[in-house]
């Protein structure tokens, strides 16, 4: 199978927006990529990160893909572990990863997204980092590129390291219009000397990521040409 796995230094660092621009920049390209968000939480109270990402490619898929690409989703937008406890029931690795597989048989390229950080319990007896380890996946790390990052993802590339994981590299995702500056160059100069691992670009600041159905064909040529410099060093 081929793909990559997004993750993130914590949660709301932006690895929903990051991942659906690399799969809309993919199939614009003519690859046939599919998104994947195995563990999907809070879907009570807003968009699911899948839809998030379906819009931005312009997809319309099946209820079987959307199933595979989708295996568990729960209403409380807390971690998938004590969702999963919620609804008694109980989260398995197996069924993600065969639903990994069934995608990886019908699609090019597979972007599956984690929920929250690496650590983040699927279970009483697994994590986040379980699956990663299960899918084989290369792993992009997603990061916020201010004050406090380097500790984070210092952190997380020790952990993904440490479990034998292949890092793509990081990139860090603006939430805000004003998260550029000297200290947001030295943490990513910081993070690639310490941390030894390439830092692949910075998505800018756009208020358009924040909507619901975003499109890539609207969004400003600033967030889209760094996308593009993204996908080309992941040499997909």
């Amino acid at each position: 199978m081929n793909g990559l796995f997004i993750t993130g230094t914590d949660t709301d660092v932006g690895k929903t927006a990051l991942s659906a621009l690399l799969l809309a920049e993919l199939r614009r390209r003519g690859i046939n990529a599919a998104p994947m968000k195995p563990v999907q939480t809070g879907c009570e109270s807003g968009v699911p990160d899948l839809d998030y990402s379906l819009a931005m490619a312009g997809m319309n898929i099946s209820a079987e893909d959307y199933a595979n690409m989708s295996p568990y989703r729960f209403e409380p937008a807390c971690s998938p572990h004590l969702a999963a406890d919620m609804a008694g029931t109980e989260i398995e690795l197996a069924e993600m990863v065969i639903a990994a597989r069934t995608l990886g048989s019908q699609y090019e390229f597979v972007i599956a997204e984690g929920a929250g950080g690496i650590m983040v319990p699927l279970n009483r007896r697994e994590t986040m980092l379980d699956l990663m380890q299960a899918m084989k996946l290369p792993v992009l790390l997603a990061a916020r590129p201010g004050l406090g990052t380097i500790n984070h993802t210092l952190l997380s590339i020790q952990a993904l390291r440490s479990d034998g994981l292949d890092i793509s590299g990081v990139v860090f995702v603006a939430s805000t219009d004003t998260e550029s500056g000297f200290i947001e160059e030295d943490n990513g100069n910081t993070i690639a000397q310490f941390g030894k691992v390439p830092i692949l670009g910075t998505i800018p600041y756009c208020s358009q990521l924040a909507k619901t159905d975003p499109s890539y064909d609207d969004l400003p040529s600033s967030v889209v040409a760094e996308v593009e410099k993204i996908v080309n060093q992941l040499g997909v």
